[in-house]
């Protein structure tokens, strides 16, 4: 099994999805491929997400699915059994991060501050997701903490678009960007998935450093 740093280094973006049809979750894992793109976080704002990681986690080869809007220990167990292979939460609990220790399935708990990050730490993590990370500060928060926290990564969520992956990706402690922008809502309702994948290959190559092909 693979360490939560470990997950945030299986690619440069993590599509973060809300998916209300399961039935499309398999066609969207393939174009997310297509793309370029092996990891995928489906959250748990609708009530498809469920099947919809066990559909991809049964079905799509080469993808990582994780789930992501886990906020109680409740979810994490029912998303672990769905076949999660990750689980990203907007923030951190006491409860959360005593059960995300016993379970082994890497956890990758939203920070917004120090206090949070030091207390993530306490439990032995050292990759946090930053969010909401436009309006906690983004860069400017992750230059500051890159110097108490040495040792710790970050994948920004909030805010991450096209436009200002590459700023967040030059930071040396961030590792990945999370982002609904390459997998838009709208997309999966209409059943674009050569546009979901015309997205990937974009923001693949922005996050390259070739800001000319964008």
């Amino acid at each position: 099994m693979l360490s939560a740093k470990e997950v945030l280094q299986v690619c440069s973006i993590i599509p973060v999805l809300a998916i209300e049809d399961a039935a499309k979750a398999v066609d969207i894992a393939y174009a997310l491929k297509d793309g370029g793109i092996n990891i995928m976080e489906i959250t748990l704002r609708t009530d498809a997400a469920c099947d919809a990681i066990s559909k991809v986690a049964q079905e799509v080869d080469g993808m990582m699915v994780g789930a992501g809007t886990v906020i109680n220990t409740e979810q994490f167990k029912m998303v672990k059994d769905a076949g999660a292979r990750f689980v990203i939460s907007p923030g951190m609990t006491e409860s959360l991060l005593d059960y995300a220790q016993d379970s082994k399935t890497p956890f990758i708990p939203g920070v917004a501050n120090a206090s949070d990050v030091m207390l993530g730490m306490e439990y032995g993590l050292s990759a946090f997701k930053l969010f909401p990370a436009h309006i906690v500060g983004g860069v400017d928060t992750l230059k500051a903490f890159s110097g108490p926290f040495k040792e710790v990564s970050f994948c920004p969520t909030g805010g991450v678009n096209i436009n200002n992956l590459r700023g967040y990706l030059d930071m040396p402690n961030v590792l990945c960007v999370g982002g609904t922008w390459i997998c838009p809502s709208d997309l999966i309702k209409e059943g674009k998935y050569e546009e979901i994948t015309r997205l990937c290959k974009e923001g693949l190559i922005v996050a390259r450093g070739n800001t000319d092909a964008a």
